[in-house]
């Protein structure tokens, strides 16, 4: 188990310089508030009752000769001017702010001295708050603005750590080894000469041999992609540079080609080492001609191909990545002197399963009826990600029934929550359609029986689980690497087995076969366009990228594909009513034994056939 104060210190100091900036920010607001809020209290509030004389009667009441006096400020554009006449003087007082001081002067200058107009020039005193306050004011703009940039460099990690080092001084060493990776034999046994490569550089190097540049591991999400770059690294005593494709795309044209930079320059400092990019497709997608961010993603790319080629002979320096699709990576990344070795990681077979299986049961309580080799016959196709979350699943399961060790209930229901989704017992479901459930499921799951390709019935249920009404469970006791195609008509049969059953039994079908059609038809179309199975269009592949590419067949041959897409499914489901209407006792005893006990199990089900 990790720690909390293993945590890589890179990225703690990373968001502790976030935190001071948005914190100094906050701050400086603060500062510009009080300013101005020193600069009303001192200044607004005159101004407030201000402009009570109109400029322009100003100027017309001085042509008249009904001014006695005028007072101005210096700095300042209020002016306040005494009316001649009777009254108190205080009534006779007009405020008003002229658009320029040295205007105003010069045109009532003549008029001053001709008709006798008393002028008071005052000097208005100097408030350094306010000064200060005023200076704030008109560097207001750029100081927000710099401000603004420096937390949006900060966030997008300008001048940050470029990558978690797991080794070496500052960094944690790697907990994982080979012998913590179960499944995998084969490809340990390809990644040990890598191991020895950093172990032993020199006595390859006097070989003349040239050590790979680049490994890339390809494969299904969650079958141990990162978990095999930590195993080398933890197996090679070497330090490990963890960076995932994404954190190299920025909003900032030129920064991920700099994170590059910055990724090697450590590298080389630490060497021998490990690079690993996690997600490698992020950055490595073939380039374009596009601008915007498609001109930072090449960039990036393009830095990293510069990077791979500029290793000298003596940096002990490898890259591994990781990705899920290696057909979007640019052909440039894959050629040799770059990513030299390209390994798959695929989904664990039978025996992978059973020690994937046993090595995550370590930590956990069961009961001694448990069969891990039962468990993995029926998990085909479950990567080991997976696999781990059953167990984790069927320990929370065993918990909250209260069960002294996982049973092998508790790991059928935490791999039917996994692939199904949550059981819902309490869901009020009206007679008609559960009466229409029972019927599509025992329809599914009778077809099937009698079709030889496809697998045994594990259980039929009509209690909603996810966003499924009902479903049928077939056993997975094997590892398939190809499908014939009679395995695949006989797949579209059982599909169809569920509307067929509804229109047989009750004469009026549903919504719930959406489902069963489109997977249906997907395995249709791809016979026809992928796998060439059909007689009329003979052996050709119509897979393309750009559906433009499908006019080089013809219209002729794309209206063949979809008339034999038609014939498939409409044969397949004729053959499913041909199967029920044959067996049409077997098919209600099932749907009634479904309505009465919601749940069949596959024992149940054969001594329908006995």
């Amino acid at each position: 188990m990790k720690k909390d104060n293993d945590k890589p210190k890179g990225k703690n100091r990373k968001n502790n310089e976030i935190l001071k900036t948005i914190v100094l920010f906050i701050l400086l607001i603060a500062c510009i508030v009080g300013a101005g809020t020193i600069y009303y209290l001192n200044n607004g509030k005159d101004k407030a009752e201000e402009k009570e004389l109109a400029y322009t009667e100003l100027i017309t009441s001085i042509n008249e000769g009904k001014i006695e006096k005028i007072e101005m400020t210096t700095g300042s554009n209020s002016v306040k001017v005494t009316l001649a006449g009777e009254g108190e003087e205080k009534e006779r007082e007009k405020t008003l702010l002229v658009p320029s001081t040295q205007a105003f002067m010069e045109l009532i200058q003549e008029k001053v001295d001709k008709d006798g107009i008393k002028l008071e020039l005052n000097q208005k005193p100097v408030n350094p708050l306010l000064k200060v306050a005023d200076s704030l004011f008109s560097l207001l703009p750029t100081i927000l603005l710099v401000v603004l940039m420096l937390m949006i460099i900060k966030m997008q990690g300008l001048g940050g750590d470029s990558g978690k080092i797991y080794g070496g001084e500052d960094g944690r060493k790697p907990e994982v080894r080979f012998e913590d990776i179960a499944g995998l034999d084969e490809e340990k046994g390809e990644l040990i000469e890598i191991v020895d490569f950093l172990k032993k550089p020199q006595a390859y190097l006097d070989m003349g041999a040239k050590i790979p540049r680049g490994i890339l591991l390809y494969g299904k999400p969650g079958t141990g992609k990162t978990l095999i770059a930590k195993a080398i690294a933890g197996e090679a005593g070497v330090p490990f540079i963890s960076m995932s494709g994404s954190e190299f795309i920025e909003m900032f044209a030129g920064l991920g080609a700099s994170r590059v930079r910055k990724l090697f320059e450590k590298a080389k400092k630490i060497s021998p080492c490990i690079i690993f990019i996690d997600e490698i497709d992020a950055i490595g997608s073939r380039r374009t001609s596009n601008s915007g961010s498609e001109t930072e993603n090449n960039q990036t790319l393009n830095q990293l191909l510069v990077e791979m080629d500029g290793f000298e002979t003596n940096e002990t320096i490898i890259v591994l990545a990781a990705t899920n699709r290696p057909e979007m990576l640019d052909k440039a990344l894959l050629r040799p002197g770059r990513f030299d070795r390209q390994i798959t990681i695929p989904a664990p077979d039978l025996n992978g399963r059973e020690a994937i299986l046993k090595l995550h049961s370590q930590n956990k309580k069961f009961a001694s009826d448990v069969d891990f080799k039962s468990i993995a016959g029926d998990t085909a196709g479950f990567t080991g990600a997976e696999l781990a979350n059953v167990l984790n699943e069927s320990a929370i399961i065993a918990t909250r029934n209260k069960h002294d060790a996982i049973t092998n209930s508790d790991i059928e229901n935490a791999v039917k929550k996994i692939t199904v989704g949550l059981e819902k017992t309490n869901r009020v479901i009206s007679d008609k359609d559960k009466r229409l459930t029972a019927y599509h499921e025992a329809g599914h799951a009778v077809v099937s029986k009698f079709l030889p390709t496809q697998t045994d019935v594990k259980e039929v249920s009509i209690i909603p689980r996810g966003l499924a009404g009902g479903y049928t469970m077939y056993k997975t006791n094997e590892d398939k690497f190809y499908v014939s195609k009679t395995e695949l008509l006989e797949k579209m049969v059982a599909l169809m087995g569920g509307r067929a059953a509804e229109k047989i039994a009750l004469n009026e079908i549903s919504t719930g076969a959406s489902n069963d059609i489109e997977v249906a038809t997907g395995i249709a179309k791809d016979m026809l366009t992928v796998y060439g199975m059909d007689d009329k269009l003979g052996p050709i592949s119509l897979k393309v990228d750009d559906p433009y590419q499908l006019q080089i067949f013809g219209e002729k041959v794309i209206d063949e594909v979809g008339n034999q897409i038609q014939v498939l499914i409409d044969t397949a489901y004729r053959t499913a009513q041909e199967i029920l209407s044959a067996n049409m006792n077997i098919l209600d005893a099932v749907a009634m034994t479904l309505l009465e006990k919601e749940k069949i199990t596959s024992e149940e089900f054969e001594k329908f056939f006995e």
